[in-house]
């Protein structure tokens, strides 16, 4: 309860010392052992202690409690888990205040009255949600609020003066200062300029209690920030410390380095009190007046958002005007149009007529996205997120890549302007797309293999994002696709919407005038589909599908068809569709194509979806298999593997269609990068194909 936490920080204020505050992720280092490990951290000399809910993709923490978190989930805790979990500790004489700490999607899978409701019978006093900052937590904390339970904000070393006099406001019980920039446990130490940051934040919370963490795990780090806090918090080294000891002497251990820390203080617990009753809950029009600083950030109907960590939120609010001013400035598209000769802008829409009078139907058209610099749509919105980094004074940029099409462009684009670049890439995706993460190391970037989780798209992404945390001062992270916190989507969409505006006025032009029936796109995260899509959104005349990676059929949980398959919820910053299971853990996925292998998709296409303006459908691997060789023998056009997908869609189409119709595909890359993984998949698929081009020595 919020009562029971201000009591807990005012008990230990007038005994004249810091509160501590210890984490433990629920389910580490096994279910069994979480309760007697908490009555350890009490007995000890805890004062609170914050339980972690384990998520899939923890995008704020460090490898230690990466590793937790897995653990975890191995050992199959879920939110019921957790909550099942505080009620036998407060069976065993747990007292202290529980926290819930972790990210918001299960949370919103469970339901949030439920979980609030279920919380409290529990026995749970707060909740301190990661990705869940005030901007998105309206209604979780009035339904927190109205069952007396402390919705607690963090402060982040970024946090302007502006936002920490609005948190400080909505904070009912304490508030989390994050020490230093980074993700937990990573950069070790404290921070020197710890007090000179409590300092500051003083100036607008007052009298609310400070609770400081990150970098804190000796007596001597205790002591130098007592003076100028009122809880400490251990985390990392605490969850490392249990991981490096016997199970037989953990208990023991835990106890005796918490009462270390705390000066081996005589630790005495008090009876938790009952649940006292609710607090004040403010009123329509004080809740309204305090929800308008926290205006909704710029969504698709129920999608976007920024769901991010506190240290976030300054280098997106920094990108997102930069963003603006730059489109509002007639030189920035100067600039931007300067550089079409070097993309190779305008691309060029030919009319397949051999492919269509294969397929018979309609006339299929390819906008040849293949041909621009660097082989794919990429370099459109790789060139423009880089001239607004350099207006922004950014010396060096970061990139996630699925298979490798925009990291190249991005290494590319670095290299045209001398900007330092490092890449981040799932290892598996590393392994089937060498050539090109050699064509990066050639433009001078640094490739970083991304070994957690499923080695591929999704683990890429979330390492990018942690890293950017860590060094928002000078660098800017390029986002490849139409996925993210605000202000991505928007940008990546206006960027690629180049090629939904020149496809309208070549067709225009070649046809008198007239507009396709039906375009058609790959869809993984989002970027060429958005693009291609968006100039026709308004046309309703205009037929538009998006082809979603099927892997090996809907019917499996071998796929990636986020849009065919998931339901919403919160990945990587917004909130969108997403591939998970019912306790809201991202699923993994699968797809003959590493740049579609992702289980989320931008916000806009979820939007799309749910308006039925755009029609998703899936194909398999096989059946893009068999979009990459009718092309490939028909055209002498060798697509990427993820065009692949919606040429076998397109074609489909087309046969249902009259001769006098039209098909406009987007052909968002070329095929180099595939054709020696095809050659190794051939085995496999090419007698269900009947096709076999490899040769023998």
């Amino acid at each position: 309860m919020s009562a029971n936490l201000n009591a807990t920080f005012a008990k230990c204020k007038k005994e004249g010392r810091n509160a501590m505050l210890t984490f433990l992720t629920a389910g580490f280092p096994s279910v069994a052992e979480t309760v007697p490990l908490l009555k350890s951290l009490q007995d000890g000399g805890a004062d609170i202690i914050e339980l972690g809910v384990p998520f899939s993709d923890p995008i704020a923490d460090g490898p230690t409690i990466q590793k937790a978190n897995q653990i975890a989930l191995e050992n199959g805790v879920s939110v019921h888990v957790c909550l099942e979990l505080v009620r036998q500790a407060r069976a065993a004489g747990v007292n202290i205040p529980i926290i819930l700490m972790g990210y918001y999607n299960p949370i919103l899978q469970y339901g949030e009255n439920k979980f609030v409701e279920d919380a409290k019978k529990a026995g749970v006093d707060g909740f301190l949600l990661v990705d869940l900052p005030p901007e998105e937590a309206s209604r979780f904390r009035k339904i927190s609020s109205n069952s007396g339970l402390s919705y607690i904000p963090l402060i982040a070393p970024s946090t302007t003066n502006e936002r920490l006099a609005q948190l400080s406001e909505i904070a009912d019980s304490f508030l989390y200062v994050v020490s230093r920039m980074g993700t937990t446990g990573v950069a070790g130490g404290l921070d020197s300029n710890v007090s000179t940051l409590l300092k500051r934040v003083r100036q607008f919370t007052g009298e609310k209690p400070l609770a400081v963490g990150f970098g804190i795990s000796t007596r001597e780090n205790y002591l130098t920030v007592s003076p100028v806090a009122d809880g400490i918090v251990i985390g990392s080294y605490l969850i490392s410390l249990i991981d490096n000891t016997p199970k037989e002497e953990r208990l023991e251990t835990v106890k005796k380095y918490i009462n270390g820390i705390v000066g081996g203080r005589e630790v005495v617990v008090d009876p938790r009190p009952e649940s006292p009753s609710t607090t004040p809950v403010l009123s329509e029009d004080e809740e309204e007046q305090k929800k308008q600083f926290y205006a909704l950030v710029d969504r698709f109907g129920d999608y976007g958002g920024q769901y991010v960590p506190e240290v976030l939120h300054q280098c997106l609010s920094e990108l997102e005007k930069g963003f603006n001013e730059a489109i509002h400035d007639e030189k920035f598209w100067e600039e931007l149009r300067s550089y079409y000769p070097y993309m190779g802008r305008p691309s060029n829409l030919y009319f397949a007529d051999r492919l269509s009078e294969k397929v018979g139907g309609a006339k299929i058209w390819l906008k040849r996205e293949d041909l621009n610099h660097t082989g794919s749509h990429k370099i459109n919105n790789a060139l423009a997120q880089v001239l607004i980094a350099r207006r922004l004074g950014k010396t060096q940029v970061i990139a996630e890549t699925g298979a490798g099409q925009h990291g190249v462009a991005t290494a590319t684009v670095a290299a045209k302007f001398g900007l330092k670049c490092k890449v981040f890439m799932g290892a598996e995706d590393c392994r089937r797309q060498a050539l090109n993460v050699f064509r990066m190391k050639l433009l001078g970037a640094e490739v970083v293999p991304v070994h957690a989780g499923t080695k591929t798209l999704r683990d890429a992404c979330s390492e990018a994002l942690r890293t950017w945390v860590t060094t928002i001062g000078d660098t800017h992270y390029v986002l490849g696709s139409a996925t993210g916190p605000h202000p991505f989507p928007t940008m990546v969409r206006t960027f690629q919407s180049v090629i939904g505006q020149e496809t309208k006025e070549q067709f225009a032009k070649y046809n008198d005038g007239k507009l396709p029936d039906v375009v058609v796109a790959c869809v993984g995260g989002g970027s060429n589909c958005s693009g291609m899509f968006a100039p026709f959104i308004e046309d309703k005349s205009v037929k538009l599908v998006g082809v979603e990676a099927g892997g090996e059929g809907l019917q499996t949980d071998k796929h990636s068809a986020t849009l065919s398959a998931g339901k919403s919820g919160v990945l990587h910053g917004a909130k969108t569709y997403v591939l998970q299971n019912a306790d809201g853990q991202v699923q993994d996925t699968h797809s003959i194509s590493a740049g579609l292998d992702y289980p989320g998709v931008g916000p806009e296409l979820a939007s799309w979806k749910d308006s039925g303006r755009v029609k998703f459908i899936a194909a398999t691997d096989l059946e893009a298999l068999q979009g990459f060789r009718i092309l490939s023998e028909t055209e002498g056009i060798i697509p990427a593997m993820e065009s692949s997908h919606a040429i076998h869609g397109a074609v489909e189409l087309a046969k249902t269609m009259s001769p006098d119709e039209h098909v406009v595909i987007c052909l968002s890359g070329r095929g180099d990068k595939d054709v020696q993984n095809i050659a190794d998949l051939l085995p496999t698929y090419g007698p269900k194909l009947g096709w076999d081009v490899r040769f023998e020595n």
